[in-house]
């Protein structure tokens, strides 16, 4: 069976996010302050052929462990869909 994995990959919450405080900065010299806390990070789509749900979950978090996601750093989500 076909699957799409929709991953999330984000900094941890702990930590500073350069990117994030540029673009929030930027927003706010753009007139928009009610936007605050910005946070940037990366949407990875992939497909993937496994024989169940269960086993496109365990592809899907095995690759986000080995290399999508930095776990130093950064934190990741996922949702699968046929």
């Amino acid at each position: 069976m076909k699957y799409t994995a929709h991953i999330n990959v984000m900094p941890l919450k702990e930590l500073l996010d350069p990117q994030g405080k540029a673009v929030n900065s930027s927003l706010h010299n753009l007139g928009l302050t009610n936007l605050q806390d910005v946070r940037i990070g990366k949407h990875i789509t992939l497909s993937i052929e496994a024989p169940t749900k269960e086993e496109a979950e365990n592809m899907t978090r095995e690759a986000c462990k080995k290399l999508l996601a930095n776990p130093v750093m950064e934190a990741f989500d996922f949702t699968l869909s046929e």
